[in-house]
């Protein structure tokens, strides 16, 4: 008779610990989020502190998102950080592509000490210069200005280096055969290059929103004018006026992460994308 082996029970445990192990991360990722939306949604006659707590609310409303906006401006405040936002993610997906192809294909004097500027900016805490940033700001009169906001992260060190590792990734035949043909560096560059690394620039946009929308203690230094202030820094003046009402708290919280939820939505294919960069498309 043929002797059946048993398989080990090892390896039947193992994509079991793995599900485990993602939905705890998965808990401890989008559990606080849910937690905020629920809080967002009761109403005044549900109890936030009962236990064991409630994660789907009884009495849905959504007064809690009027009350902040009677509170605060909070459309401005979001607005503002909106037109920073989207100033920072067009500074730095054009700025870092043509510095990261500048570093990648092209041949220049100091490319090399270039690159290592980079990477040292990057062991640079933010907050050891930010006296440094405002006094600069405040010579060139941009203090109190959503331009000011903008300006000391328009281009980052590490978006930079993400461009540069993806553009270097690409093979050179494809830009060789296109200089045979007598294109300008310029040409090889908007017409070869960029939309070969099109999940990378996804993934640098991203960064950069998210970067310029979750900044809270720069536009906190720079901006005095209320009617100037990002969502963050409004918010802040939600939580430390109103801290007794949690639901206002919870509230403005959503409203402050939907734009990046949204944002992610838009570009994930692209941002899931990076297995691919630099292949030659037939």
């Amino acid at each position: 008779m043929p002797v059946r082996r048993r398989r080990p029970t090892g390896r039947r445990r193992l994509p079991t610990l793995r599900y485990l192990l993602l939905l705890a991360v998965l808990a401890l990722s989008v559990g606080p989020f849910l937690w905020q939306l629920s809080t967002s949604l009761k109403g005044p006659g549900e109890d936030l502190y009962r236990y064991p707590p409630s994660l789907v609310p009884h009495e849905v409303t959504l007064g809690n998102y009027a009350g902040v906006a009677r509170i605060i401006p909070v459309w401005d405040f979001a607005l503002n950080s909106l037109k920073v936002a989207a100033a920072n993610v067009l500074t730095n997906c054009a700025g870092a592509a043509l510095a990261g192809y500048a570093l990648a294909r092209m041949r220049f004097r100091g490319r090399r000490t270039a690159l290592l500027m980079f990477i040292t900016a990057m062991l640079v805490p933010v907050e050891s210069i930010m006296i440094a940033q405002f006094l600069t700001m405040r010579q060139l009169q941009l203090n109190n200005t959503l331009l000011g906001v903008v300006l000391p992260a328009c281009i980052g060190a590490m978006n930079v280096l993400l461009m540069r590792n993806a553009f270097a990734g690409l093979p050179y035949e494809v830009e060789e055969a296109a200089y045979v043909d007598g294109a300008t560096a310029w040409q090889r560059f908007v017409r070869i290059a960029l939309p070969s690394v099109k999940g990378t620039l996804a993934v640098v946009a991203i960064f950069a929103f998210m970067g310029a929308w979750d900044d809270f203690l720069w536009p906190l230094i720079v901006l005095s004018d209320q009617s100037k202030f990002t969502l963050t820094v409004g918010l802040n003046f939600l939580h430390g006026t109103f801290a007794d009402n949690q639901r206002l708290v919870a509230a403005g919280t959503v409203i402050a992460v939907l734009p990046l939820m949204v944002l992610f939505a838009c570009l994930q294919r692209y941002f899931f994308r990076g297995l691919g960069e630099g292949a030659v498309k037939g």
